[in-house]
């Protein structure tokens, strides 16, 4: 479970890591990520620069805009429905590769958890992972 945050894209790798202690067992292997959620998505992207998160919520802002006329999937406010697209366009899950206990990242590499809404609550992960034991 992640704690509810504001709109945004949040880097959550550690947090997501803290609550899989399991795949420090794993010497190879896989691990699947699913957010059970249509108004969040999951990314992986740069992790260092606050910039790019400012940047994807910019973009994403523009191209998907909140109360435009043509949207009428509205009951829920005016972010709902975009929303909705945003997270189809980004996804609900990662699948990491695992090597020696840890997601086998690229140096600049993050998890982010990508709210969609202005306030979208508690979000739910499922993880699955499978591979070899450590020895």
């Amino acid at each position: 479970m992640l704690a509810a945050r504001p709109r945004g894209f949040h880097l959550v790798t550690h947090e997501v890591l803290e609550a899989l202690p399991e795949l420090r067992g794993l010497s190879v292997g896989v691990l699947h990520l699913l957010i059970q959620h249509t108004s969040a998505s999951l990314a992986l992207s740069e992790n260092a620069s606050p910039d790019v998160r400012r940047d994807f919520e910019t973009w994403f802002s523009l191209v998907v805009p909140e109360g435009a006329s043509y949207w009428t999937h509205t009951l829920e406010g005016d972010d709902d429905m975009p929303a909705h697209i945003k997270a189809a366009l980004l996804g609900p899950s990662l699948t990491l590769p695992v090597s020696t206990g840890r997601p086998a990242l690229g140096t600049w590499q993050g998890i982010y958890l990508c709210e969609h809404r202005d306030r979208g609550g508690d979000r739910s992960i499922v993880a699955t992972a499978w591979g070899e034991a450590a020895g």
